[in-house]
């Protein structure tokens, strides 16, 4: 977990303090705050393949969450961030953009997939693979002991399957998104010196995401690994929910800095 730094730079004013987490995805951007859980699941602003295309727009939904969210007026804000496990010098310039004008006093950054097995994954079981089948991309990584030691992403979601119902197509629906998962695992594993790939896969992976919904995408994915998948509990929102009880850690211990990773 790392941190943007803040608008107003800093800590410990005496103010009562409120947290959010925020996920902002490509089709849905999800708040969560403490005592009340999720709070919004909304569209998102112009957001495409995981880029913040027009910051204005976000800023503005933003603050409409930030605004909704329980702790009302007087209190300082600390906002905890997910962005996608590889994002770029420019997707996390483009966000910081926005954060910096929702006037929070510290604002907190985790990739998604830390998150979401903050979430849906006990601690300390060994190496873990998430598998994250969003609506423009599709992310996996390898996490071990909290850290991401390898990930890859591909530009393709459920948003690039054909429509359901869809008699042409419905033999190969799965394949765009479910195949291309199982090659981006599978280059996981040729370039694993460790064996913690192979672990991993023994273990059953982590599928999150509104893909893990899908049972003809997750029941094609398994197919092609060849291993157990573990769906996390209301797999769409398990990521701000992760980001919620690192958030949730952080306000606990205001003195202790982020580790960066």
């Amino acid at each position: 977990m790392g941190s943007f730094g803040s608008a107003r730079g800093g800590r410990g004013t005496g103010r009562p303090v409120r947290g959010i987490a925020l996920d902002i995805g490509s089709s849905r951007t999800r708040a969560w705050a403490p005592g009340a859980g999720v709070f919004a699941d909304v569209p998102s602003g112009p957001v495409l393949r995981g880029r913040v295309t027009d910051a204005d727009s976000q800023l503005r939904l933003l603050r409409r969450l930030t605004a909704a969210a329980p702790g009302g007026e007087g209190h300082d804000t600390v906002v905890m961030l997910t962005h996608p496990v590889l994002a770029g010098r420019e997707e996390r310039e483009a966000v910081k953009r926005v954060v910096d004008g929702l006037g929070a006093v510290r604002v907190f950054a985790v990739d998604s997939a830390r998150a979401a097995a903050a979430y849906a994954a006990p601690s300390g079981e060994g190496p873990l693979l998430v598998v994250d089948l969003g609506a423009q991309l599709t992310e996996v990584t390898l996490v071990v002991d909290g850290l991401v030691v390898d990930a890859r992403l591909a530009e393709v979601g459920l948003d690039d399957l054909p429509e359901p119902g869809d008699a042409q197509d419905s033999a190969s629906a799965p394949d765009p998104v479910a195949g291309t998962a199982a090659d981006l695992v599978s280059d996981l594993w040729r370039r694993d010196r460790t064996g913690a790939v192979r672990g991993a896969l023994r273990r059953g992976v982590l599928v999150t995401g509104g893909g893990a919904l899908r049972l003809d995408v997750t029941g094609r994915l398994a197919h092609l690994l060849r291993a157990r998948l573990r769906l996390a509990n209301d797999p769409s929102t398990s990521v701000v929910r992760g980001a919620g009880l690192m958030l949730a850690s952080a306000l606990r211990h205001p003195a202790a800095s982020p580790a960066r990773g």
